[in-house]
């Protein structure tokens, strides 16, 4: 079981680690911005992530006799999870190296300028800019960053988890 988690989660993780590292030039290029970007990462993540589905499905057809329960299911599917999630960060904490000097001022001033367009009024725009303030303090501390980066991955990987035990664990679905 631990080769089956092992192997899944490094697909997963080398499947969003390339599309960091590859995204680096298309960022240099303007080709990527904070418009498409999101869209970009997010597709990623939930490609790369799909394999939770297959590392549950390999579990229960070979080590589970084409049985699991739910419960198998998730704990199989956070680990994958957790395999490909701390690559994703660790893939990001070192692109962010090679990124434009002005790349984090960039995203900062995204972030202003959506919440200026968003705020429905002067309290809101306060509360929001306050936020970004503090994230920015964050973000400047390599271990924050480290952990800010890995709630983007862990909750769509949770997600993916659920579903995929709660799919798997009948024994009809897609059998051996």
């Amino acid at each position: 079981m631990q080769k089956i988690i092992l192997t899944y989660g490094l697909i997963a993780g080398a499947i969003v680690s390339v599309m960091i590292l590859g995204s680096v030039p298309l960022w240099n290029r303007g080709i990527l911005n904070f418009d498409n970007s999101e869209v970009v990462g997010y597709t990623t993540i939930v490609i790369a992530l799909s394999m939770i589905f297959f590392g549950i499905k390999s579990c229960r057809d070979y080590q589970f006799n084409g049985s699991i329960s739910f419960w198998q299911g998730v704990k199989i599917g956070l680990m994958i999870t957790l395999i490909g999630s701390v690559m994703y960060v660790l893939a990001w904490q070192v692109s962010f190296n090679f990124l434009p000097p002005d790349f984090t001022e960039r995203m900062w001033q995204h972030f202003i300028d959506n919440a200026k367009n968003d705020a429905g009024n002067e309290a809101e725009l306060d509360a929001a800019l306050r936020q970004i303030e503090t994230w920015k303090a964050w973000y400047k501390n390599p271990l924050l960053r480290f952990a800010l980066t890995l709630m983007e991955i862990i909750p769509v990987g949770i997600i993916i988890t659920i579903v995929s035990a709660a799919i798997l664990r009948k024994k009809q679905v897609l059998p051996a």
